[in-house]
């Protein structure tokens, strides 16, 4: 698989002429070797041991000028380095992103800050040293057979002999830089878990469990680390081999080459290719391709290695299981933290195809992280989440739902490339546009220039960043939408497009994290959290039975909406004596919240409250 990626890589056309630049001045670079045996080979002959210094010292000048004109070749190689090592960098990250994006992959933090690197920098080093050895070696082979062909016979076998076990190691080494990676991952990713539940360790007080869990994986690391460097040891033996052996029996058999018609010089000019070109070259070479070789071979296959594929979802309609629910828990119970108090506790839940849920309660009890799970970005501890009929956490499960947060994404680009980002087949600007008017996000496109205007994240405000993650999530071909506080920027008429434009989707089904009272309203079922306790039925159900949804709707005392009214009827204004009053907020009763009527382009609360 690696070589069928590198080989597509390397001939595309931008590539194709980096490589022959590459070649063209290592050739450049090659004069230099050939040049430093042979012309001192032929000072000494034919002009110092002959009686005829001014053509000694003529030859060391022309050597002195193939050095010259080596260096200026070797400083050129490097650009051409860079033409093929930057672009396989990008081809990566690419490549990474998608996964994580998809299969929401765990490891990608150090894939993208560890592997990534070590791809691009191993690969770069690599062209290095071994198109320096290629051309060094031609180099000197070539001025040894021309000065004597008779010394290949004695230099070639033992250089021969020690690439061959050198060879013979990459296989093993290979296996054991890969169990370094992978431990390396493996303690990555604990990391991650153990940071972000930190005050969960501490309350729950399981620090020696982690610290032994924690332990347990540094401990594998040092053991793949130990078994690698023992490996790497058999890059000295192989080096030793061929790059200082072949001095032995040139230096044994001199007498007999003297006696055969080697001339003083030539010897003096092999043993200068073997000493001052060979070695040299083949030290990069050894431990070039048998560390950075072998860990480029390794970190390659774990970042080209195909991600999970997404499940085939026609982008016209919304299909999911015939006579399955959209949204089904079964039995989920989820906290951060085995000691830590459940954040949900048994829930059952099912929303069908079609539906609409909105879930209600106080800040922190939870709602996102219902979110989260039916997303699959958190696993539960007990129970199971479905979505499409299929585990929410199985492969291809991103093509079956979509979750827009609270701070939406959006980056540098062109808006259509923004709006397009969870297509894989081509989408034409009339279906971008429908999707655009559908959410309300008309009136932006326009303002921006249409869809081939340039974006820059940071000059659209909050409410404008969640109409382009609202249009983007539209047009995508997942039959799930979660909309987490996703419309909390915008003003209430606007949220309650953008809840019917998704609701009408043919075939899809709504998830709103509601962040005011009209999605309740709006909603065919609802969902009330507090703490691991739930609630569930109709907008009317659930006011007769339930006192935590009375107050979350603001039932009994309100004052009429007014020009700030929902969309839906709902009163909008904080009644007087409420926190935040003053005519231009939006109050959640018990929730204690307050958001500005309009959208706010730093999305924070008004007057600061």
């Amino acid at each position: 698989m690696i070589l069928r990626h590198g080989t597509a890589f390397l001939r595309q056309p931008p590539h194709r002429r980096a490589l022959a630049g590459l070649a063209a001045w290592s050739v450049v670079e090659a004069a230099q070797t050939f040049t430093t045996g042979y012309a001192l080979a032929r000072a000494l002959d034919d002009g110092f041991l002959a009686g005829r210094p001014a053509a000694g010292l003529a030859w060391l000048a022309a050597a002195a000028v193939a050095v010259a004109a080596g260096a200026y070749g070797t400083g050129r190689t490097y650009r051409q380095v860079a033409g093929l090592a930057e672009p396989l960098r990008d081809a990566l990250v690419r490549r990474v992103v998608a996964r994580a994006l998809h299969d929401a992959d765990g490891a990608a933090v150090s894939r993208l800050t560890h592997q990534v690197e070590i791809a691009r920098d191993t690969f770069a080093g690599l062209l290095m040293v071994a198109r320096s050895f290629v051309f060094t070696a031609a180099g000197a082979l070539a001025g040894l057979f021309l000065l004597a062909p008779v010394l290949l016979a004695v230099v070639v076998p033992p250089l021969v002999l020690g690439l061959a076990l050198f060879v013979l190691t990459l296989r093993p080494l290979a296996r054991r830089q890969e169990a370094y990676l992978a431990a390396d991952e493996a303690l990555s990713q604990s990391s991650d878990a153990v940071c972000a539940g930190l005050r969960d360790v501490t309350a729950g007080g399981a620090e020696r469990v982690v610290e032994a869990g924690t332990g347990a994986l540094v401990d594998e690391g040092l053991r793949t680390a130990n078994a690698l460097a023992r490996w790497s040891v058999t890059r000295v033996v192989a080096l030793a081999v061929a790059g200082r052996l072949p001095v032995v029996p040139l230096l044994l058999a001199t007498p007999w080459l003297l006696d055969h018609g080697v001339t003083p010089g030539a010897l003096v000019g092999a043993l200068a290719y073997l000493t001052q070109s060979l070695l040299p070259a083949l030290q990069s070479l050894v431990h070039g391709l048998g560390t950075s070789g072998s860990r480029l071979v390794v970190v390659l296959r774990r970042l080209t290695a195909p991600a999970s594929a997404p499940d085939a979802v026609p982008p016209a309609s919304c299909p999911v299981p015939p006579g399955g629910p959209a949204v089904e828990l079964r039995g989920v119970t989820f906290g951060y933290g085995r000691h830590a108090e459940p954040v949900l506790r048994g829930l059952d839940l099912t929303l069908p195809v079609g539906g609409r849920l909105a879930v209600v309660g106080p800040s922190g009890v939870g709602k996102s992280t219902l979110a989260a799970l039916v997303a699959g970005l958190l696993g539960p501890w007990e129970g199971e989440v479905r979505v499409g009929g299929a585990p929410a956490r199985a492969p291809g499960a991103a093509a079956r739902r979509v979750l827009i947060p609270q701070e939406a994404y959006v980056f540098s680009g062109t808006l259509g490339e923004n709006l397009r980002y969870l297509r894989d087949d081509p989408v034409g600007d009339r279906e971008v546009l429908a999707a655009a008017d559908a959410v309300g996000a008309a009136a932006l496109v326009r303002r921006l220039g249409g869809l081939a205007a340039p974006l820059v994240p940071d000059e659209l405000s909050a409410g404008e960043r969640q109409l382009v993650a609202l249009a983007r999530a539209y047009l995508s071909p997942a039959p799930v939408v979660i909309l987490d506080e996703a419309a909390c920027h915008l003003d209430p008429a606007a949220e309650a497009r953008a809840e019917r434009a998704f609701a009408a989707r043919p075939g899809g089904s709504l998830v709103v994290v509601a962040h005011r009272a009209g999605s309740a309203l709006r909603a065919d079922r609802v969902l009330v959290m507090d703490g691991p306790g739930t609630a569930a039925g109709t907008h009317a159900e659930l006011l007769a039975r339930s006192a935590l949804y009375r107050d979350l709707m603001g039932a009994g005392g309100s004052d009429p909406a007014g020009a700030l009214g929902d969309a839906d009827g709902v009163d909008a204004v904080a009644g007087p004596g409420l926190a935040g009053d003053g005519g231009h907020v939006v109050a959640h009763g018990a929730v204690r919240q307050v958001q500005a009527a309009r959208d706010l382009a730093d999305g924070g609360a008004a007057g600061g409250q």
